[in-house]
């Protein structure tokens, strides 16, 4: 039988699953980040319709297009708009308000004229505050 090692593993940084490994696997990591969730928790929100190793592999990017049920589930935990999700994940067009390369709003930041990327850094920001450690 093999012993496992008895040193601790260092901790995992939030940054490490927040990023875009696909569109829609960065986003559904920076939302699940941003609102304090780990994958377990997300399981047990959506009452085991999405299971954690699941959530994983889309994070990631291995699976790409979910099915509309799972992003059902994740829109409720998330409390993001279904079709938002549906547009990222290529079931849906983008709607006539996301004209001119502006993407739908799924956080709810009250400045209007945000970037794509600036919205991203304040989710990745906001996973940082939230993960607990002190700053520097």
């Amino acid at each position: 039988m093999a012993r496992r090692s008895s040193r601790p593993r260092p901790a995992r940084e939030p940054s490490e699953v927040v990023g875009p490994p696909n569109e829609l696997g960065g986003l559904l990591a920076d939302l699940r980040v941003a609102k304090g969730l780990s994958l377990r928790q997300v399981e047990e929100a959506t009452d085991k319709a999405v299971s954690n190793a699941y959530l994983s592999q889309l994070e990631k990017g291995k699976i790409q297009k979910p099915s509309p049920h799972v992003l059902h589930s994740l829109a409720a935990v998330y409390v993001v708009p279904y079709e938002a999700l549906m547009e990222k994940a290529g079931y849906l067009l983008p709607s006539e308000g996301n004209a001119g390369g502006r993407r739908r709003r799924l956080a709810a930041f009250a400045i209007d004229d945000l970037t794509a990327e600036e919205e991203e850094e304040l989710l990745k920001y906001l996973a940082f505050l939230r993960s607990g450690k002190p700053s520097s």
